[in-house]
């Protein structure tokens, strides 16, 4: 499975699925990034403190909903409030089928549709 498809679909993953890549590698320090893009798990209404923190700090925030049915009471909740902070700072905000919402900040767009297509 490549990278992106572990990212944004298929099974739901542990931290141990992710590969640490060495960041001397590459040319990019990553202290000097203005946006980071984050990953979170939605276990319960406090885990949207911290992901509305990250959105409004400026950062792109990817997050797992596994744990929630689509028509979970509770996820409908935390889904109005997610829309609301990206409706606030101007971004963007996309479930990716049932495992995933992606949140951006301002200025950050999500595409509807997939790359080759």
């Amino acid at each position: 499975m490549g990278l992106m498809s572990k990212l944004l679909g298929g099974d739901a993953h542990s931290a141990e699925d992710y590969v640490e890549l060495d960041i001397d590698d590459f040319d990019a320090d990553a202290g000097e990034a203005s946006v980071q893009v984050r990953f979170a798990d939605i276990s319960d209404k406090n885990d949207v403190i911290d992901i509305k923190d990250a959105v409004y700090d400026g950062d792109i925030v990817v997050a797992d909903i596994t744990r929630h049915t689509t028509t979970d009471r509770t996820m409908e909740h935390i889904s109005d409030e997610l829309k609301q902070v990206a409706h606030e700072v101007g971004g963007d905000i996309v479930q990716k089928e049932d495992d995933q919402i992606i949140i951006t900040p301002g200025g950050v767009g999500i595409s509807r549709s997939k790359l080759g297509r």
